[in-house]
């Protein structure tokens, strides 16, 4: 078999919910810690039904507040925060993905367990939103030189002040806006820059009532696993977080995907490895395809776990 036709599926190791060996929340929700880490979440933080703490994840400001603490407590973060609406990704999926990464790339160790000779590990994060959390956490986790690029100035304005009050931030991790929203790479890589790798979550969504129906769906099976039979009112699933280019643009995933793909070859000699999260299943064999046509000489579909949830990676390299 041709190095051009080489694909691999790599599947964590199992460990507590599946998650990746070395993710620190493999364990679960240690809301005792958190709670004395980050005092503002101890409002939040009731039995369940089964008599365990936990928090309502159909509320926005209990999920942001989680999130803050997890940063806070694990990875030394302060001040995180984002505006009202913007997506707030939960933490240890997120670090799922970067400690994926950094096996990709062979950085099988924590910064303070590597030789002081090893380069530095440059990331590109396509489409950084208000929460920066990918270069944060690759910042916090391996001491990688970071950049977030969005099309949102608001969002980046939103990780500007979160860099601000974070020193460990200060120097690994920059922000620079992408002017063209048709474009992906171009206009954000410059000009003999080289990248290690790029991470990106696509837009799931094609349009925001695909987005919001996607979203009552989610919180009715939150109220179902709790016994609840009330129905989601639309304006409680837009509160859910992610709006306009985090959740859903034109085409959807699979379109952004295969924009994204296409523009990838254009920045083969600058980019080691391309990677992104796929939501869908179903667009992971013409994503693939179009990567081998491309020329791709290396195509890898990396599995996720988290409890129940399965969500995948697609990786691939021209070098």
């Amino acid at each position: 078999m041709s190095s051009s036709q080489r694909s691999d599926r790599h599947q964590a190791k199992p460990g507590g919910k599946g998650l990746h060996p070395k993710n620190l929340h493999k364990q679960g929700y240690d809301f005792p810690s958190l709670v004395k880490s980050y005092p503002a979440l101890a409002p939040y933080v009731k039995a369940n039904a089964f008599g365990n703490l936990s928090v309502e994840f159909t509320d926005p400001q209990a999920v942001k507040l989680l999130n803050a603490a997890h940063l806070k407590h694990y990875y030394g973060i302060v001040d995180w925060d984002i505006p009202e609406g913007a997506l707030c990704p939960p933490i240890p999926g997120r670090a799922d993905y970067i400690h994926h990464v950094a096996e990709l790339l062979g950085e099988f160790e924590p910064f303070a367990n590597r030789a002081s000779t090893q380069p530095e590990i440059t990331l590109l994060d396509i489409g950084t939103g208000a929460n920066g959390v990918y270069p944060i956490l690759a910042c916090q986790m391996y001491r990688w030189q970071c950049v977030g690029s969005d099309i949102n100035a608001r969002s980046l304005e939103n990780v500007a002040g979160v860099i601000a009050n974070n020193p460990t931030l200060k120097d690994r991790f920059t922000l620079r806006m992408q002017n063209d929203r048709h474009k992906i790479f171009d206009g954000v890589i410059r000009k003999g820059e080289f990248f290690d790798v790029s991470v990106c979550n696509p837009p799931f969504h094609a349009s925001q009532d695909e987005a919001l129906k996607s979203s009552q769906l989610k919180l009715q099976n939150l109220a179902r696993n709790r016994g609840e039979t009330r129905p989601v009112a639309a304006s409680q699933a837009l509160n859910f977080g992610g709006q306009e280019a985090e959740l859903w643009c034109k085409g959807g995933e699979r379109m952004f995907l295969k924009k994204l793909i296409k523009e990838s070859q254009v920045f083969a000699t600058q980019c080691r490895w391309f990677t992104s999260l796929v939501s869908k299943v179903d667009n992971v064999k013409p994503s693939t395809k179009l990567i081998r046509k491309l020329g791709a000489t290396d195509v890898r579909e990396i599995e996720m776990k988290q409890g129940n949830k399965v969500t995948r990676v697609l990786a691939w390299t021209y070098a």
